[in-house]
């Protein structure tokens, strides 16, 4: 098989069968019949579900990998990856914010330029001021505490070779973070802009943000662990050098020493810092707790196809 198109459904009900006709027309321009379209349904509240399993009683190119809860978008991505059998992998949202048609541009890309991976990026991220906003102060965070300079506005359109989707499957954390994963699989990766419709809600909203950054940060890099040492061997000289002029006052100037609102807001400043610190330690802990444990990061109720994979 020399494709397949993988897609999760999430509240996909409206675009759905607009986006099957669209992917199944560019695939069959690039391919014929050589094809295969996976659907993820990722607990999807409306009828997703249905709609995708007609689908698969009219038309053998389409499956349909229903997960027995919601599990998170990209452990849903992560799923599908794995039940695809083409030579070429296209990973795209149904929710036709990034036009299935890229396919071909992305395919044409790959060829000329001998590439493993040819993914989507936005000239401009879409939403409001805010959206924006937080959107880059997410990817500069994450570069500047991991170190991992993952392309800002990434989207989720990419067109995969057989080799780099068999490396990325690879990786076996329960906290899956996809741009990060995509980025340190390597293999010959090549940028191209799309253009990104604003057709739904977006679901991810300023507090999902800040934990999906904490769970990232936490995945690929340990700068906060380090950065609690560099931070108590900063506190602990000043600390030397405050004990010594207290000395040299004692015994030269005998002066009395007054402050206590000084003393009060050290004593919080010192006691916070301890209880983020160990909250920061507890959430390395926590992963790898949650590691440890080994269990599946998905689980498939039932598979949708006309003929059995």
């Amino acid at each position: 098989m020399k494709l397949s198109i993988v897609a999760t459904l999430y509240q996909s009900a409206p675009y759905l069968i607009e986006f099957y006709e669209r992917a199944s027309s560019a695939a069959r321009t690039l391919c014929e019949d050589e094809y295969e379209i996976v659907f993820v349904n990722d607990g999807s509240p409306d009828n997703s579900l249905a709609l995708a399993i007609q689908l698969t009683e009219k038309d053998p190119h389409v499956s349909v990998v229903d997960l027995s809860r919601n599990f998170g978008h990209h452990k849903a991505m992560m799923t599908g990856l794995s039940h695809t059998k083409g030579e070429r992998i296209f990973l795209i949202d149904s929710d036709l914010e990034e036009d299935p048609e890229c396919l071909i541009s992305f395919s044409q890309q790959m060829e000329r330029e001998a590439c493993d991976v040819v993914y989507g990026v936005q000239e401009k991220r879409k939403g409001s001021w805010f959206e924006r906003w937080s959107g880059q102060l997410f990817y500069h965070s994450f570069r500047a505490l991991t170190g991992l300079a993952i392309p800002i506005n990434i989207v989720t359109a990419r067109l995969m070779t057989r080799r780099y989707v068999e490396a990325l499957l690879r990786h076996q954390e329960r906290e899956v973070f996809l741009a990060g994963l995509w980025y340190i699989t390597g293999f010959e990766q090549r940028p191209q802009t799309v253009t990104k419709h604003h057709s739904s809600a977006t679901t991810y909203t300023f507090r999902k943000k800040v934990s999906v950054l904490v769970n990232s940060v936490t995945s690929f890099g340990n700068a906060p662990l380090i950065g609690i040492f560099y931070i108590g061997a900063f506190i602990s000289i000043l600390a030397v050098f405050y004990i010594a002029y207290l000395v040299i006052n004692r015994i030269f100037l005998a002066t009395p020493l007054v402050g206590w609102t000084s003393v009060i807001a050290s004593i919080w400043l010192l006691g916070g810092m301890i209880i983020l610190f160990m909250g920061i330690i507890g959430i390395y802990l926590s992963k790898i707790f949650s590691e440890t444990k080994q269990r599946p990061y998905t689980i498939v109720r039932h598979i949708y196809a006309r003929h059995q994979r």
